[in-house]
């Protein structure tokens, strides 16, 4: 019997070096060290001296385990909404949910973006992600406090100033540079526009002016037009 339980042994040893998922390699821990606690209650109860167990070494926890190879099969339900609010120096960020577990949350902040990982909750996996903030934060100041229904995000400024948005948008008003040095693409952007509107005739023309402008035979293809 302390035979077959050695191998039993052995081979769940190497599943648990294989072993990707965090609750997998936890259970397979657990029924090691059963299965090695009645290999020692075997070899106690035989009339005959046996010899002294290996002695196996501590599983490792799961948060040692790789982090690739730990979340690379966890697959993650985005949160579409959430509601959020500042006070001086700090942005407060409110996620709605119950049964979240302190031990199990990942977040990670960077000066420009956030991602926070809900792991286990009621059996399904959530994150709330912002790729590009509207400004920057101290990382190494932010933290997560998990309460009974929500979960707090609190975010640190870099500088002191009212935040408009969380997300980083491109203001639609700044002038376009690169028209600004080329005073060809608003006449461009024109013909374009009237090709697009115009009549059969009204193409035949703006196209026979852009290849004018194109073959050299004006600089203006305007002109052309004309």
């Amino acid at each position: 019997m302390a035979n077959e339980l050695s191998l039993d042994l052995e081979e769940l040893r190497h599943l648990q070096t294989i072993a990707k998922r965090p609750r997998v390699a936890s259970l397979l821990s657990s029924e090691i060290l059963n299965l090695q606690k009645q290999i020692n209650d075997v070899a106690s109860a035989a009339p005959t001296p046996t010899p002294t167990p290996v002695q196996t070494p501590a599983p490792a926890p799961i948060s040692a385990i790789p982090k690739v190879a730990a979340e690379s099969t966890l697959k993650y339900t985005t949160l579409g909404s959430f509601s959020w609010d500042q006070d001086g120096d700090k942005i407060k960020i409110y996620v709605f949910m119950e049964g979240v577990d302190q031990e199990k949350v990942q977040a990670e902040f960077n000066p420009m973006s956030v991602d926070v990982k809900f792991h286990d909750v009621q059996g399904k996996n959530y994150r709330c992600v912002i790729p590009k903030l509207n400004k920057a934060i101290v990382p190494e100041k932010c933290k997560v406090l998990v309460k009974p229904t929500k979960v707090i995000i609190t975010l640190i400024k870099a500088s002191m100033g009212n935040w408009l948005d969380l997300h980083f948008k491109e203001d639609k008003l700044k002038p376009n540079l690169d028209k600004e040095r080329d005073p060809m693409a608003g006449i461009m952007d024109l013909m374009k526009n009237m090709y697009e509107e115009g009549d059969d005739e009204m193409k035949k023309t703006i196209a026979k002016a852009w290849t004018d402008a194109r073959s050299g035979k004006t600089a203006d293809p305007m002109k052309s037009y004309q």
